[in-house]
C-alpha cells in the first residue's frame, strides 16, 4: 500500500474534489503506477485532517472517472490507464496537430455509465421511435440550460438540436439562403464552413478581421454595398486565428445587423473553455442572430450534438430543413448529452478540458514560444506565423516528412490575394501531452533551420 497524501493547502472547492483532482493528476503524472494499492479510507482521512466520509466521496469520485477500482476486502487500486484513442487513418508515426479538438479525459466512463442507465431505463424504447423535428423537449431544455453558462438566455421552444456543429450550420445556411447567394464570412474563416459555401453553391464575400475580429466598418461596407444579408462569424476563439471578440464590439455588429436587417450566424462551439466569455452576439440582437453550440468540442467529438437558437419563425425554417436532411437529430446521442448536463458529468468534463488547455499551452508556450503566435491562453489551437522565407504550403510538407501534421494557411483563406504565410496547429489533438511534445519539437526543430533553397523552385 502506497503511503500516497496529496498536498491540499492550495486547494479550492469541496475537499473531496481536490482529492479526487490529485490523483487524477498523480497518475497522469506517472506517480502512481497501475496497480498501486491507495491508503485505505481512515488512513488517508487521518493523513489529510478531512473526514473519513470525505475520503469515500472522493476515491467514489475517481472511481467514477475510471481511475480506480475498489475489490471488496483488498482495498483500492490505481486502475490501467483505458486505451488513448488516435484520429482514425492517421499513421501512429505522425502527430496529429491538424484536427482541431479537444484531447479526451473521462468522457469513455462518463459515456459507459450514460448508455448503462438509458438501457435499464423504462423509456429507453421511446428512444428508438421518430421525435420531432427539433428535437425531445426534456433534450432543448437541458441545452437551454446548458447555454445559459455563457450568459445566452434561452426559451427551449426556440431551440434546434441537430447532428452536430456542422449541420447545425448546414441547415441554417439552408434556411437563409438559396443557391447562387452571397454571405459574409471572416477574411480567415473555417474550413467546414467553405465546403458547406461550395457545396451548397453560395459566394462567400470575405470580411476583415483584426486582432478583434471582424471589423465594424468592414461589415457595415459589405451590407451597405453588396446587399449582404447574412454573416457567419466566429465571435469566441476564432478559427483559426484564436482572437476573442470584445464585448463592445459584439454590441457594434450586432447593431450593424439591426440597421441592415441582416442575420448573424455565431459559431460558438469553443466559447466553453473560458471561465467568463464575453456576452454572445446574440444576446444584443436575439432577433438578427442565429447561435450556434455544439457538444463536439466541450464534451466529445463523437457525440454528434448540436443545436441552434434563434427567433421562432427562423427555429421554424431550420426544424424544416431538418425534416428535409435528416429528420430528427439522433435521440440517443441527445439523450446522452442531456443526461451529462442534469448529472454534473458535462461541468466536469468542461473543467478537465480547461486544465488540459492550460497544460498543453504551457507545452506550446515552453518549446515553441519564441517564435510567437497569435492564440488565447485557453485555445486548443494556435496561429502561428511563419518566419520569412517558409511558404505556408511548403512548411506543412516538411513537417509531414517530420512527423508533423499542421494546416497551412490556404485551408482557411477567402480572397483573391495570396494567402498568409502561416498554419494552425491544433495543441489538442495528441492523444497525449509527450505525443505532443514530439510533435512541437519537430516543428521547432524545422523553424531554427532556413528554409531549403529548393523548396521555392517551381
Amino acid at each position: 500500500m502506497t503511503s500516497w497524501a496529496p498536498d491540499l493547502s492550495a486547494a479550492k472547492g469541496p475537499r473531496y474534489l481536490a482529492i479526487a483532482d490529485a490523483l487524477a493528476a498523480d497518475i497522469r503524472a506517472g506517480r502512481l503506477a497501475p496497480g498501486t494499492r491507495l491508503p485505505t479510507h481512515r488512513d488517508l482521512a487521518w493523513r489529510l485532517g478531512v473526514t473519513v466520509g470525505t475520503v469515500s466521496r472522493a476515491y467514489a469520485e475517481a472511481e467514477r472517472r475510471g481511475l480506480v477500482g475498489g475489490e471488496v476486502g483488498r482495498g483500492t487500486f490505481v486502475r490501467p490507464p483505458p486505451a488513448v484513442p488516435r484520429t482514425p487513418g492517421v499513421s501512429p508515426d505522425l502527430v496529429e496537430l491538424g484536427v482541431n479538438r479537444s484531447p479526451i479525459g473521462s468522457e469513455p466512463a462518463c459515456f459507459a455509465r450514460a448508455l448503462e442507465a438509458i438501457a435499464r431505463s423504462p423509456s429507453a424504447a421511446d428512444l428508438l421511435l421518430y421525435q420531432p423535428h427539433a428535437g425531445r423537449p426534456a433534450d432543448r431544455a437541458a441545452i437551454a440550460d446548458w447555454v445559459s453558462r455563457v450568459g445566452l438566455d434561452a426559451d427551449p421552444d426556440q431551440i434546434v438540436i441537430t447532428d452536430g456543429a456542422q449541420h447545425a450550420i448546414a441547415v441554417t445556411v439552408s434556411a437563409l439562403l438559396r443557391p447562387g447567394d452571397a454571405l459574409a464570412c471572416e477574411s480567415l474563416c473555417y474550413p467546414g464552413f467553405k465546403q458547406l459555401a461550395s457545396l451548397l453553391d453560395l459566394r462567400l464575400v470575405p470580411v476583415a478581421i483584426d486582432r478583434d475580429g471582424v471589423v465594424p466598418e468592414a461589415f457595415d461596407t459589405a451590407c451597405r454595398t453588396a446587399g449582404l444579408r447574412v454573416l457567419y462569424t466566429v465571435p469566441t476563439l476564432q478559427n483559426p486565428t484564436g482572437s476573442v471578440m470584445p464585448e463592445a464590439r459584439r454590441a457594434e455588429i450586432a447593431r450593424i445587423a439591426q440597421q441592415h436587417d441582416a442575420v448573424i450566424i455565431e459559431d460558438d462551439v469553443s466559447g466553453f473553455l473560458l471561465d467568463s466569455p464575453p456576452a454572445p452576439i446574440a444576446r444584443f440582437a436575439p432577433d438578427h442572430t442565429v447561435y450556434i453550440g455544439a457538444a463536439s468540442k466541450s464534451l466529445a467529438p463523437g457525440l454528434r450534438v448540436g443545436w441552434t437558437v434563434s427567433n421562432a419563425r427562423t427555429s421554424r425554417r431550420i426544424a424544416a430543413a431538418m425534416r428535409a436532411t435528416t429528420y430528427v437529430a439522433t435521440p440517443t446521442a441527445a439523450e446522452v448529452v442531456r443526461r451529462w448536463i442534469e448529472s454534473g458529468d458535462a461541468d466536469r468534463l468542461v473543467l478537465e478540458k480547461r486544465q488540459a488547455a492550460e497544460r498543453r499551452r504551457a507545452i506550446a508556450d515552453r518549446i515553441l514560444g519564441r517564435w510567437g503566435w497569435d492564440a488565447h491562453p485557453r485555445a486548443f489551437h494556435l496561429w502561428l506565423r511563419l518566419p520569412d522565407g517558409w511558404k505556408a504550403e511548403e512548411f506543412a510538407a516538411v513537417a509531414r516528412r517530420r512527423g508533423a501534421l499542421v494546416t497551412p494557411g490556404a485551408a482557411f483563406y477567402v480572397g483573391s490575394g495570396a494567402p498568409p504565410d502561416a498554419v494552425r496547429l491544433c495543441i489538442g489533438a495528441p492523444p497525449t501531452e509527450a505525443e505532443l511534445e514530439r510533435g512541437l519539437a519537430a516543428l521547432d526543430e524545422i523553424l531554427s533551420a532556413a528554409p531549403a533553397p529548393y523548396l521555392s523552385v517551381i
